[in-house]
Order: structure tokens, then sequence, then C-alpha cells
């Protein structure tokens, strides 16, 4: 991690929400979720929180770094039709070692969608996908 990733960094990152991110197509395959109304899915916001933060803190990662969500504890409390532009609002709140912390806020241009925190862990690309693949190979045997 670069000196420069520290609290006080913010981000604006801006998203056009089409038709495949709304609830029906968050489990095709459960009529559940096929009945429900084609508004932006609460599953694909988190993921766009995730992307927003991803995106905050990549200049200031070093080579073969990524980071890993550990948490999120947002509301989600107004539906986005599609074709509506998200706006998240990111800013890293903490930097305790390789943990991160956030405020994320989304809105829709009409109303705020989201409100929370997300936190993040810095990772080692290479030695994380290790242990993944002898997780894995463990559970083969």
């Amino acid at each position: 991690m670069k000196p420069t990733l520290a609290a006080g960094l913010t981000l604006t990152f801006r998203y056009l929400v089409p038709p495949d991110k709304t609830v029906p197509h968050v489990y095709p395959e459960s009529p559940r979720f096929r009945e429900m109304p084609e508004v932006f899915a609460t599953a694909y916001l988190v993921g766009l929180l995730e992307w927003a933060c991803i995106e905050a803190i990549r200049p200031h990662l070093d080579e073969g770094e990524q980071s890993v969500g550990t948490g999120v504890w947002v509301t989600h409390g107004a539906a986005t039709p599609p074709d509506f532009t998200v706006a998240v609002d990111v800013a890293l709140l903490k930097v305790e070692g390789r943990r991160l912390t956030f405020s994320v806020r989304a809105n829709d241009g009409v109303d705020t969608i989201c409100e929370g925190t997300h936190e993040r862990f810095v990772i080692d690309r290479a030695r994380f996908v290790r242990k993944v693949e002898e997780k894995a190979a463990a559970a083969r045997r």
C-alpha cells in the first residue's frame, strides 16, 4: 500500500442502471425474484458500492495488491428504475493496517437510495488465490 492510501480519500462514481441489473435478474432461476418489480436490485447496489470503493483506492495500491469486501452495513431506502444514473459517493474514513472503512452514499437524481459503511481488506492477490486453491483442494480430498 502506498502512503497516499489515507483517510479522507473520496470519489464519486456514476453508473447508468441497465434493465439487467434489476431484481428479476438477481437469481433468474428463482420464480420469486422473476416476479419482483424491475427496479435496481440491492444485490447489484452492494456490488456498485464495492466497485466505487475499489476505484477510489486503485491508484494507491502497490503492484499485486487488490482489496476484498469484508463487511457491508447499508440501507436501501428508495427504488430506482432502469435508465436512471446512480451517483455513489465514497469516503475512506479509516485505515487500520490493511483494513479500510468507507462511508458510502448513493443517489439516483431524485432520492438518496443508500447510506452506510463498507469495509475492505487490502490483499496480496497471489497469496490470496493460493490460499483459495489450497482450500478447494483440501475440500476435494
